[in-house]
């Protein structure tokens, strides 16, 4: 079982490494690129889906904080997945009730997973894209509350946040 549990997080790490390298291509003008980005996300998706069957969420206490992170990373970009992306974030909510994940990655996925489904973001993590020169997120259910939920998950304030994005 220790074995399979260190090629797990070997595997998973591996899979955000290569999700990073071609990350670049998710919104590029060429289409080889973008469908190359897509086929790995959802080769990634169903990998994951297969691990949450298993393993149930891979949490830092069992595959370490690295691998942990990069199976958020992969649930994260599933998102032609909703399944996937569903099942993640209800495993995840249940790994951060029991203090063995962090709220912080559960909200951009919690947001993620709204954006995907159609729904307002609660804590404003998605951005749609750039207008401007400003960035401008997906609809929010309450943009007057966003930077008050964003504190209680650790997530800086809202023009903190996407100031970075300029």
């Amino acid at each position: 079982m220790t074995h399979d549990i260190a090629a797990l997080a070997v595997e998973l790490t591996d899979m955000a490494a290569a999700d990073h390298r071609t990350a670049v291509h998710a919104n590029s003008d060429d289409a080889a690129e973008q469908l190359a980005w897509r086929r790995l996300t959802a080769r990634h998706g169903d990998r994951l889906g297969e691990i949450m069957a298993e393993y149930g969420w891979p949490t830092a206490e069992l595959v370490g904080e690295e691998a942990a992170r990069a199976a958020w990373l992969v649930a994260q970009h599933a998102d032609r997945q909703l399944d996937i992306q569903r099942r993640a974030l209800q495993l995840m909510q249940q790994a951060v009730s029991a203090g063995a994940a962090g709220p912080r990655e559960l909200a951009f996925l919690h947001d993620r997973t709204r954006v995907n489904e159609g729904r307002g973001q609660i804590y404003g993590t998605q951005i749609a894209g750039v207008k401007d020169g400003a960035p401008v997120p997906w609809p929010c259910e309450e943009p007057e509350r966003v930077d008050e939920l964003r504190a209680t998950v650790g997530i800086e304030p809202f023009d903190e946040y996407v100031a970075r994005f300029s």
